[in-house]
């Protein structure tokens, strides 16, 4: 249950505060009585029936933890329900899981839970299948990672619950990331730090990036976080004894100002604490405020009255002020923050809020759906319509650019927030939030992209300043515009520091500019031609220039001219890759026609040939042409084979169950010829390549058992490729070399019998 402990820091149980031994429906039992402490409705009917569709749904599954799997989707509605979040995300977190693991389908969702609850679990399912992972070259790693962003942020757009169902999900999965390879750890955990804890963060849910941040510190840097908790730890009684002692006299002093208050103290979160101190280059002796005081109150009035008795009991620190309830911050946070002397000389942070303000903070955009049931027809309300102003710029975005790489920055830029921000004024009065370090050209663009583009120069707190001139808080900027402009210069991208700014003055280049980008584009491809003595005629034909086109996403040739034109697309990339698929439709050499003809001459031809390592065999229909093993199926001797004519690569050794062979086309069949082994038993001292899909039941020491038996007969394994289902199903793909058939055979039958083995193939293409 979410709890309030002594010094009042409101929590969300993590697994170690949910008995381990309670059974699923001790712990379904823990969700309701979470939901009844703040839905009004006491019918609980329609999460009963979905608890009991996942519980059928999931029998029979386990979690790598060995505990049944409907403990995890039950964990996740928990912390959804900690969220306070309505009815309906409850009852789509209890089934996230199901469309992608069992056999339920969509329609039946939606005929049992209605439309809303059927569009939830859909949208988390194809959350579920993007993978932040991409090929071995970078460039393919960036365009998938920027894809699957792109159609996070879509699903987000439709529905914000999405994200938040995703967000309970991904954080459970934190909680027992150590049931994983350490590969996957690490691999979770980048994905997790770099993608949902800064989403969660610009939805103001400071709950889950918290607990996010220091699990993925944990697997990230294991080292460092063990020595920094227990550091931490080592000191915790003296650091009590002070944050107590300012407490009780913060306290004291509101109390006696009339103040209705409650103060607590707590200590900044691990990963906050390691930033700090790698960004500083300090030790943790070094770091005082590891630790901030907390007020909350009942009013506005009454944070600014708190404000002030503070200031006048401690000495505050210039320039460490921040009123974050004038001016919020992008996610809409709200506090007043400013960083004090102790009466010990140590500095330490205050923060003050209203009750409503700290809601906010802990909760986010999730806070809006408390109380609401579909049948209200309302998501969030309208008010609450500008804490997702920046999900609307980042859709803009991705209408806007075509270029992945630039979408990635301009995305990392805005969801890694800036450590500080900087609050300007219009001369009519208006805040602009921007980042720190800003200039006169990101105040523009943030009043309006049309200001940006025909700025020509800017005036600060009524003094005409340079372009690059640092903004700060409190400035009054007037922005000097003209008819008769060219535009904004190229310059600019490297002075401006929101993402807002650099993604306009981009477009303004790409459309403007756009004719003068197709020219430029075509010219540096030509001289790349030139350069290279690339033949035209070969590549630069309509089936390359599609697929190219559809490979960057671009819906006409001269769009992508022009990105080649302003540097957004390579030249020599678009060249290679039209390249390769010229490649890949010439690799063979002789026709059809000429192979068909070699092989009818050569009919009554029986030619001995040596395939790997020396080993004959021997192929009838052709005469004095190189023979080789195919990789598909791998042919040991004693294995039934055919010949297939290959094109310019001789003949290739197939078995007969190869699933290429028995998959051919009609026509391609006349291509497969007679073939046997001179020698069933293998040539002395001659190995081949093996390879078999064993499947088993996951178990601890399961791979460890596997290779002995390998070691044991000395035979050498080339490669291994496992991989664990949700259903605790262990795939591994193993290759090795052996020296004929019945070694193998001798070979599976051993494996066969280690326990939990279930089946093992041979690969047959």
């Amino acid at each position: 249950m979410s709890d309030v402990d002594r010094s009042g820091v409101l929590h969300i149980d993590t697994d170690t505060a949910i008995e381990k031994s309670k059974s699923p429906d001790e712990l379904y039992q823990d969700l309701i009585s979470r939901v009844r402490l703040y839905h009004p409705s006491d019918d609980i009917s329609m999460i009963e029936k979905a608890y009991k569709t996942a519980l059928v749904a999931h029998e029979g599954q386990v979690r790598r933890s060995g505990e049944p799997y409907i403990m995890h989707p039950l964990h996740v509605s928990i912390i959804l329900a900690d969220l306070e979040l309505d009815k309906e995300t409850i009852i789509a977190g209890l089934l996230h899981d199901v469309l992608e693991d069992t056999n339920t389908t969509i329609e039946t969702l939606e005929t049992d839970f209605g439309n809303d609850v059927a569009l939830l679990v859909d949208g988390v399912t194809k959350l579920d299948k993007l993978q932040f992972t991409g090929s071995d070259q970078q460039v393919d790693r960036l365009e998938m990672q920027a894809e699957n962003l792109r159609k996070m942020f879509l699903a987000m757009a439709k529905d914000i619950r999405v994200i938040l169902i995703k967000l309970a999900d991904r954080l459970h999965n934190m909680r027992t990331l150590q049931y994983q390879p350490e590969e996957a750890q690490q691999r979770i955990a980048r994905e997790t730090l770099d993608i949902y804890s800064p989403i969660a963060h610009r939805l103001g849910i400071s709950k889950v990036k918290v607990e996010l941040d220091d699990l993925s510190l944990m697997y990230l840097e294991p080292e460092a976080y063990q020595e920094l908790a227990e550091s931490i730890d080592v000191n915790n009684g003296e650091r009590e004894a002070y944050i107590q002692g300012l407490v009780d006299e913060v306290r004291e002093h509101i109390l006696s100002a009339g103040i209705n208050a409650q103060v607590y103290g707590r200590i900044k979160h691990l990963f906050s604490i390691y930033k700090k101190m790698l960004n500083q280059n300090k030790t943790l002796d070094q770091i005082y405020d590891v630790f901030a005081i907390r007020i909350l109150v009942d009013s506005i009035q009454d944070c600014y009255a708190a404000l002030g008795v503070i200031h006048a009991l401690y000495k505050p620190i210039p320039g460490r002020f921040k009123d974050y309830i004038a001016m919020p911050k992008a996610n809409m946070y709200q506090s007043l923050h400013t960083t004090l002397i102790g009466s010990s000389g140590q500095p330490f942070e205050i923060q003050i809020r209203t009750h409503e303000m700290h809601k906010a903070a802990e909760y986010g955009i999730a806070a809006h759906w408390k109380y609401k049931d579909a049948s209200d027809g309302k998501k969030v309300d309208d008010s609450e319509q500008e804490k997702l102003t920046w999900l609307r710029q980042i859709l803009e975005w991705q209408q806007d650019s075509q270029d992945n790489a630039e979408f990635m920055g301009m995305l990392k830029s805005d969801l890694n927030l800036f450590s500080d921000n900087v609050y300007c004024f219009t001369p009519g009065g208006e805040v602009k939030n921007l980042p720190a370090g800003s200039t006169p050209i990101d105040f523009a663009y943030a009043v309006h992209s049309a200001v940006g583009n025909r700025m020509i120069g800017a005036r600060v707190n009524g003094k005409l300043v340079p372009i690059d001139y640092e903004l700060r808080n409190g400035d009054r900027v007037e922005i000097i515009t003209s008819q008769n402009t060219k535009g904004p210069s190229r310059d600019w991208l490297n002075i401006v520091r929101s993402s807002q700014a650099r993604n306009k003055i981009n477009q303004w280049f790409k459309q403007i500019l756009k004719d003068d980008n197709i020219i430029k584009g075509r010219e540096a491809l030509n001289n790349y031609i030139k350069t290279k003595g690339v033949s035209v005629s070969t590549i630069m034909i309509p089936r390359y220039t599609e697929r190219v086109m559809r490979r960057y996403g671009f819906s006409d040739w001269d769009s992508l001219l022009a990105a080649i034109g302003h540097g957004a697309l390579k030249e020599g990339q678009v060249i290679s890759r039209m390249q390769e698929y010229y490649t890949e439709d010439h690799k063979a050499n002789p026709t059809e026609e000429e192979i068909l003809e070699q092989v009818a001459q050569s009919a009554n031809q029986i030619s001995p040939k040596t395939g790997h390592g020396g080993s004959a065999i021997t192929v009838k229909g052709i005469h004095d042409v190189a023979v080789r093993f195919s990789k598909c199926c791998s042919p040991l001797p004693g294995d039934e084979i055919v010949g297939f004519v290959t094109r310019g690569r001789g003949v290739s050794i197939h078995r007969t169950d190869c699933i290429n062979i028995l998959n051919l086309p009609e026509k391609e069949r006349v291509r497969i010829i007679d073939a046997e082994w001179q020698r069933p038993d293998g040539e002395a001292g001659e190995t081949y390549l093996a390879e078999i899909c064993i499947y088993a039941n996951n178990r601890s020491g399961l791979l460890a058992e596997v290779s002995r038996m390998f070691t044991e007969r000395g035979i050498d394994i080339l490669s291994v490729n496992t991989r664990v289902s949700k259903q605790g199903t262990a795939t591994m793909d193993i290759s090795f070399e052996v020296k004929s058939r019945q070694e193998l055979d001798h070979m599976i039958e051993k494996i066969r019998g280690i326990e939990s083995v279930v089946d093992i193939e041979r690969t047959t293409g």
